[in-house]
């Protein structure tokens, strides 16, 4: 796991079921390293919009165009690394 942030991770996990309302889902058996887009949770380009919309409200994270978006919403490690690196960015404590 390149920067690990386990707190993170599973925070991150947490947003995902919670901003989806994915209740039939644990959290915790979503994979790390599994595409968020047509991976086991098979998300859609409007569940997409609202992960980023929720990024913005709940972690101030703005996504500036649709390539970031992909790199950062490709799986929960590539969104932890990301988030990871905006809060390191805004010197802000990383979980």
């Amino acid at each position: 796991m390149p920067g690990n942030h386990p707190a993170l991770r599973s925070e991150l996990k947490q947003f995902i079921v919670r901003r989806l309302r994915l209740e039939q889902v644990d959290a915790a058996s979503i994979a790390d390293d599994a595409p968020l887009v047509g991976g086991g949770l098979d998300l859609d380009s409007i569940d997409l919009l609202e992960l980023v919309v929720g990024l913005e409200r709940e972690y101030g994270i703005k996504i500036a165009d649709v390539a970031e978006g992909r790199r950062a919403l490709a799986s929960v490690e590539s969104l932890v690394e990301y988030v990871a690196a905006r809060r390191s960015e805004a010197g802000r404590p990383e979980a």
